[in-house]
């Protein structure tokens, strides 16, 4: 019966275990991870190759289906004691965390290739690490006024570093948003801004008339002409990249007692601005301010569903925070 079936699906027997009658070995990990890696968007791969590489160190010539659930606990906690310290670390759980997905991501291809079965992946028998509450928070007035204050006066940059601040401020943008922003993603005429950021999103987010205008100030004097041209560059003219930021905060906190204790980064000033728009334009507009996709766990009911702030409002609540009008924020449709 089972012959009869594999000739109707046009299958051979040797097909399906090799024509030597023995299953083809699986794939080592420095073969399969350079597949994965060219498989994946480019933000995933960013996120995954530090995790990939340790895995390369250690497991390079293993076979992806000798690996158990005793490997995988060890890779958790070999992440967690490697990670590299930072200001905002958090004790290596978010590597642990990364780690974990790194290796998920690659039987999750491994299982969509077939070239093992589900209940052969090891990572379905590991309980995934525990993701620690974050402690970022919105910062008050007078602290923010102290960030960008002390970022205009010191350092080899400041003209940069206060374009960023209120880049973030205004947008209440992820790293990423800024570091992909392009010419082509400024519209002068209704101020808006195309973010691009985790997720392969992209949105468009209006800014204030001064902060456009600084942007293709910026983007100007400092050579960038080509659409795809980086508009946030250094001073030489090459593109700002992650260490910018990780220099920025460093400095601040070196003059900002509260910077350097409680670890604080850009992203606490997303924090900060979407707080405030929550408080004073209501859920629906913070989401849209912040760019999130509408919940698929149905946690706030089907209300959910219909309750969706458009450009316009996320307009009207960015001219309230920086006290400027907007094109957009007089209730006409983008």
């Amino acid at each position: 019966m089972a012959l009869m079936l594999l000739g109707k699906l046009g299958v051979s027997p040797e097909q399906l275990i090799g024509r030597d009658g023995v299953r083809s070995p699986l794939p080592t990990f420095a073969a399969f991870i350079p597949r994965v890696a060219g498989a994946v968007p480019e933000g995933t791969r960013k996120l995954y190759s530090t995790y990939w590489n340790k895995m390369l160190a250690v497991w390079a010539d293993r076979r992806i289906d000798e690996i158990e659930p005793t490997d995988v606990n060890w890779l958790i906690e070999h992440a967690k004691a490697t990670v590299v310290q930072r200001r905002s670390g958090r004790g290596g759980h978010s590597a642990a965390e990364h780690a974990f997905e790194a290796l998920r991501c690659l039987y999750r291809h491994a299982v969509g290739n077939r070239l093992i079965d589900p209940w052969r992946v090891p990572t379905e028998h590991v309980r995934k690490p525990k993701r620690v509450k974050s402690n970022r928070r919105a910062l008050d007035a007078g602290l923010v006024e102290e960030i960008v204050e002390v970022a205009s006066l010191t350092g080899n940059d400041p003209k940069l570093d206060a374009l960023l601040l209120r880049f973030h401020i205004e947008t209440a943008a992820r790293r990423g948003g800024a570091l992909a922003l392009r010419l082509r993603d400024l519209d002068p005429v209704q101020c808006l801004v195309q973010l691009r950021e985790k997720g392969n999103v992209h949105r468009w987010q209006p800014v204030s008339p001064t902060l456009m205008s600084h942007l293709q100030r910026h983007a100007y004097t400092r050579g960038a002409r080509d659409p795809g041209s980086a508009v946030f560059r250094y001073v030489d003219g090459q593109p700002l990249t992650d260490r910018r930021y990780d220099h920025l905060w460093s400095r601040l906190g070196e003059h900002i007692e509260s910077v350097r204790t409680q670890g604080i980064t850009m992203h606490w000033l997303r924090h900060t601005t979407l707080t405030w728009v929550e408080r004073s334009f209501g859920y629906a507009v913070a989401r849209a301010y912040a760019g999130h996709a509408t919940a698929s766990t149905n946690r706030y009911g089907v209300t959910a569903t219909y309750v969706r702030a458009s450009v316009n409002e996320v307009a009207e609540a960015l001219s309230a925070l920086t006290g400027e009008p907007h094109p957009l924020a007089d209730g006409t449709d983008a």
